[in-house]
């Protein structure tokens, strides 16, 4: 392995570039959208009830919008204290990851396993870009990692912590969570068939603490639609929150029903698995291939230097959600630790496999990737959004210089193609967080306009808006959702501001409303890139713009 101080320098480099991200402009939608969701909790000072603008919310459970406002309780209401829970959630699943690799092989996996878990992409834009997924992941493989050590060991500590750290991912995303957990562990049963370990009066109490721990969303869903079966959910009366999320919420995610369809493509998550797990695509790959190839020679016969949990875990979880109607790219998050996992133990193989021919391609495909990584920063830095900060070029020219300082370092194979990797990682998402994303998101024009009505005084009671599109990043940094009018309802009235779009604007010119100060943003959905935005000369075409005009 690696050493302890080369080790540690990664892990130092990992988290600061996690804490770089931390400071940027919350993302729409979702994270705005959550952060509204758990800011009016603390303002209404409702922890009960969840609502998305002026609807009541249903769709997922509470755990991850009460760990927000309780951040927001104690630091205020900041989109860095929005992004705290998922950065201490991502690092408790960073060392359950520890934890399975080295039950499941030795401490130098499980070691591994966090530096690939850190740096896959998909984690590192889960604690910038956050929604529930970061909270779920890191309770989900907590869980694994302890009824996976109940299994193996039978300690009554081991059983309670699962079960509160599935209870923790239960009331974060609902059944979701319990297949994640449920299907490694079935399947490392059988492998092993020690089926006896859950004959046992220690399972009783487990349940007990499952049952405590996820009572306060029960309650919440009881107290919001099951006393009020007169409300009207999506159309439906007479809703049972707690029958919803025990039984309703996953059928309705893989027909679409309620949520919408987005995706019948049944590869969908194959193909965006080759960027999810970047830098360690073709490594996990291959790993999957060599321990799938291995158990089918072996006829899956037990042998205690094998395991199947983790491939069997994401192989029954890649199925499943692969028929889900409603699909998006971060649903992939919950298979990166078993992923991280399954990978750490090849890469740990590696060490002492005597086809060096073999190992050299691969640290010739790792710095293939890191080839397409400088390709992609140059872009970013020299063409989509020009440096126009010099101390930006002090900390890449710093990371740049490591990275060739390891690529010329005489050492082995092996140590090369983890150090490559892991700094491939840290390079991208230092650009990212550091230069793109505070680029782009120039371009969202709710969190670009709340800037100018703070830098002008405009008081924020006064705001409505013409359309009941939801305005996320308007909502949180000015503190307050912006009131939903029309033109009748502001018709005749003084002294207001008015948040509107082009077409809008143009409506309330042919309307005869006069305005005397106007404030205008621009606005693109940064969310869903394009080509043509992130051409510079082509970018006008696709860049609306969003206004604040005052009535007078």
């Amino acid at each position: 392995m690696i050493s302890n101080m080369r080790y540690w320098f990664f892990l130092v480099l990992i988290i600061l570039v996690y804490i770089a991200g931390m400071f940027a402009t919350l993302f729409e939608n979702d994270s705005a959208q959550f952060a509204v969701m758990a800011m009016r909790m603390v303002q209404e000072n409702d922890f009960l009830s969840l609502f998305k603008g002026t609807e009541e919310y249903l769709d997922k459970p509470h755990m991850h919008y009460w760990l927000a406002a309780l951040s927001f309780k104690i630091f205020g209401i900041h989109d860095w204290a929005y992004r705290i829970p998922a950065l201490l959630a991502t690092l408790f699943g960073a060392y359950s990851c520890f934890g399975l690799g080295k039950l499941l092989y030795n401490r130098e996996t499980g070691k591994l396993a966090v530096l690939i878990f850190m740096t896959a992409q998909t984690i590192v834009l889960s604690v910038i870009d956050v929604r529930t997924d970061a909270v779920l992941t890191g309770s989900a493989i907590f869980a694994i990692w302890q009824l996976a050590t109940y299994i193996e060991r039978g300690t009554l500590s081991s059983i309670l912590l699962g079960a509160f750290g599935a209870g923790i991912a239960f009331s974060t995303k609902g059944q979701i969570a319990l297949l994640v957990i449920g299907l490694p562990l079935l399947c490392h049963l059988g492998y092993t068939k020690k089926w006896m370990a859950f004959l046992n009066w220690r399972v009783v109490v487990g349940l007990l603490v499952f049952g405590l721990t996820i009572a306060p969303m029960l309650y919440a869903y009881y107290h919001q639609f099951d006393m009020h079966p007169e409300k009207i959910i999506r159309g439906k009366g007479n809703r049972s929150g707690i029958f919803f999320i025990f039984w309703e919420q996953s059928f309705e995610r893989l027909s679409g029903e309620g949520v919408g369809k987005n995706s019948s493509d049944y590869f969908f998550f194959f193909h965006t698995f080759l960027w999810v797990f970047l830098p360690w695509t073709v490594l996990g790959l291959l790993a999957y291939w060599n321990r799938a190839k291995t158990l089918v020679k072996s006829k899956f016969a037990f042998n205690p230097n094998n395991e199947i949990l983790t491939i069997g875990g994401i192989t029954l979880i890649f199925i499943i959600i692969s028929f889900a109607q409603f699909k998006l790219p971060h649903y992939l998050n919950i298979v990166i630790p078993l992923f991280s996992v399954l990978t750490a133990s090849y890469i740990y193989g590696l060490y002492n496999n005597p086809e060096r021919k073999f190992i050299k391609t691969l640290l010739g495909i790792q710095y293939f990737i890191l080839g397409l990584i400088f390709i992609a920063s140059a872009f970013i830095c020299y063409l989509v959004f020009k440096l126009d900060n010099p101390y930006n070029y002090i900390w890449k020219v710093s990371l740049a210089l490591a990275i060739v300082y390891y690529i010329l370092k005489q050492e082995d194979y092996y140590f090369k193609i983890i150090t490559i990797s892991v700094l491939s990682s840290v390079f991208l998402n230092a650009i990212l967080n550091m230069h793109f994303y505070p680029s782009l998101l120039k371009y969202q024009a709710g969190s670009s306009m709340a800037e100018k009505i703070k830098e002008n005084g405009v008081p924020v009671a006064d705001i409505c808006k013409l359309s009941p599109a939801h305005t996320w990043g308007l909502d949180f940094y000015n503190k307050s959702p912006v009131k939903i009018s029309s033109f009748k309802d502001i018709e005749g009235k003084k002294n207001i501001w008015v948040y509107v779009s082009d077409e809008e604007l143009r409506e309330l010119h042919q309307k005869g409303f006069d305005w005397d100060r106007q404030y205008s943003v621009n606005q693109f959905r940064i969310t869903r890139l394009q080509a043509k935005f992130l051409n510079p000369n082509t970018r006008k075409k696709v860049v609306r713009k969003m206004h604040l005009v005052h009535i007078y």
